[in-house]
């Protein structure tokens, strides 16, 4: 499971697979950041998203490999 090899604190993990069954979960009234391990699946949630109205998103390109920040484990 990815998310074993960390993750910034304070984000909620959906696994692109589940995006479009839990996306009642995301806020629509607050900017949404979007990450995964490399990157393409975070850009392929952010379309999801934007089809379903969410505008104010955003993706970590490169994904948490890029993060030079702390990371949760």
């Amino acid at each position: 499971m990815e998310i074993k090899q960390g993750y910034i604190p304070g984000a909620i993990n959906i696994p692109l697979s589940q995006m479009k069954k839990r996306i009642s979960e995301i806020p629509r009234d607050r900017n949404v950041y979007l990450y995964c391990r490399s990157g393409m699946r975070s850009k392929q949630a952010a379309r999801i998203l934007q089809k379903s109205g969410y505008r104010d998103l955003a993706h970590l390109q490169g994904g948490v490999m890029s993060w030079k920040e702390k990371i949760a484990k």
